[in-house]
């Protein structure tokens, strides 16, 4: 039991560690958060120029030899074409060039594709996304300097994934001809996600140039 003397010293004890703690607000994008918060629209359109496309060029492989490895050889084909340092229980992700002719396009939905024959069999090798809805996170999951790690929480780090296919929709995509794909030359530089069970790659462009009709 204390005794009435060391009431007095607990009391100011107590009240100096309650002082010195402070609960500290974290911004987010969520509720509104602070001047500070996380804007991930505006991170992704600050680095687009700068550092996303810059890293692609320089990162990305020629579809057909990228795809070839990371058949046989995913970690390999991850350390030369991909972000090496992705989650462990991530799939791989890889940069890519892919040129061909489209053979097939799904324009109805809007999750629009284009089936694009690269090795010139008129069998499409490769299905490349055009908006304006785009699936998945391989843009913002193939540059290696961009990790989870680095994110308050993982809700920022998916908004952040979204954020790169909206501005890949507003700045590249949604300038594309929607009408008579079929037959068209096509260039992409763009990425794509290793996934299992998938009819064909899936490419999110990050720059695309389609053909004249011909």
């Amino acid at each position: 039991m204390f005794d009435k003397l060391t009431w007095p010293i607990l009391a100011v004890t107590v009240a100096i560690a309650v002082t010195g703690c402070k609960i500290l607000p974290t911004a987010s994008g969520e509720t509104g958060g602070s001047a500070a918060a996380f804007n991930p629209d505006k991170k992704v359109e600050e680095i687009w120029a700068a550092k996303v496309v810059p890293y692609l060029q320089q990162k990305a492989g020629p579809f057909p030899e990228v795809h070839a490895q990371a058949k046989t050889d995913p970690a390999a084909a991850g350390a030369k074409y991909g972000n090496p340092n992705k989650q462990a229980n991530s799939p791989w992700t890889f940069a890519v060039r892919l040129e061909g002719k489209v053979v097939a396009e799904n324009t109805q939905s809007r999750a629009a594709t284009m089936d694009v024959d690269v090795d010139g069999d008129g069998k499409a090798d490769a299905r490349v996304q055009i908006g304006p809805a785009v699936r998945g996170t391989a843009l913002r999951d193939s540059l290696d300097f961009v990790q989870f790690n680095d994110f308050t929480n993982q809700i920022d780090f998916a908004q952040f994934g979204k954020a790169f296919n909206a501005y890949a929709d507003k700045s590249v995509l949604s300038k594309l001809p929607r009408e008579a794909l079929a037959g068209r030359s096509v260039k992409v530089l763009g990425a794509y996600t290793l996934a299992s069970g998938q009819d064909l790659p899936l490419v999110t462009p990050a720059e695309v140039e389609i053909g004249l009709k011909p």
